[in-house]
């Protein structure tokens, strides 16, 4: 886990800058100009996962640590892999941007209250007792807000080459993903097999759950098939290596990654099923 512990928050950083490098003001307009796709979105990231994967937990019988693991996954905001998949799938690739760039950045303040109410409400008392709330808070502050913000920084001031090197900064932003959860793998496979049988089988359920609500909810609320692809693709992907990061900051054990380890293998797969089959569908 010491492996993880120290290229998790480097990696995130590099990514959430790369993240802010792909960013203007316009971004974050779409909130005032396409308020109720923005806002369906947010609900099913936000509201909608945590409390799907907290109804599962609650009903599939698993160990504590599990269960908070689990909440860890379901409250990272969506990775930048959906943005990616989202064009593949001819999806709003314009949403897909800020509703990731939106959520990281309040993610500083939903994942902390996500877990912690999780914990309180699980009975948990094992979390770090050196990290509270605002604490992990600030420390995502610094690897995620920041970041980001360096990142638009760098675009305004260089937007002519940053556009030039999307595709470049997008391969790396994957693999650094790739390298943290290698390291995870490689590091701690003994115990990771021997918990992945039912945190497979959970993340599988959690992930196509998220899909569908995602896709059916945006039916029904959002503005056409574009954006219900877009929004489904967010529900489905997250950022497991802020997920990484924040678990090693507030536990011990690598068990509480567990879920993230299952869950960022099973959505890649999932999402790319879901992306052949509607990139054709207008």
């Amino acid at each position: 886990m010491e492996i993880a512990k120290f290229i998790a928050p480097i990696a995130l950083a590099i990514i959430m800058f790369g993240l802010g490098l792909g960013l203007t003001v316009k971004d974050f307009l779409r909130l005032v100009k396409f308020p109720k796709d923005f806002f369906v979105g947010i609900f099913c990231q936000v509201i909608l996962l945590p409390l799907v994967a907290f109804i599962l937990i609650s009903i599939i019988p698993m160990k504590l640590e599990l269960a908070l693991g689990f909440m860890v996954i379901a409250a990272a905001p969506g990775g930048v892999t959906s943005n990616i998949l989202t064009r593949f799938a001819n999806g709003d690739v314009a949403l897909s941007v800020s509703l990731t760039a939106f959520v990281s950045l309040i993610s500083i303040v939903t994942v902390p209250l996500i877990i912690f109410t999780s914990a309180d409400l699980l009975g948990f008392s094992n979390i770090n007792k050196d990290i509270s709330m605002m604490s992990i808070g600030v420390k995502m502050f610094f690897v995620v807000t920041v970041p980001v913000m360096l990142g638009m920084i760098c675009r305004s001031l260089m937007t002519n080459f940053i556009i030039s090197k999307t595709l470049i900064i997008q391969r790396l932003s994957v693999l650094l993903f790739m390298i943290v959860f290698i390291s995870i793998w490689v590091e701690e496979w003994d115990k990771i097999i021997s918990f992945i049988t039912r945190a497979g089988l959970t993340s599988l359920i959690l992930n196509l759950l998220m899909i569908f609500l995602g896709y059916y909810i945006a039916k029904f609320f959002a503005t056409g098939i574009a954006q219900r692809k877009c929004i489904s693709l967010e529900c489905g992907l997250q950022n497991g290596t802020l997920a990484v990061f924040v678990a090693t900051q507030l536990f011990d054990e690598i068990i509480f990654m567990v879920p993230t380890a299952a869950y960022a293998l099973i959505m890649f797969v999932t999402s790319i099923i879901f992306v052949l089959k509607v990139r054709k569908i207008s």
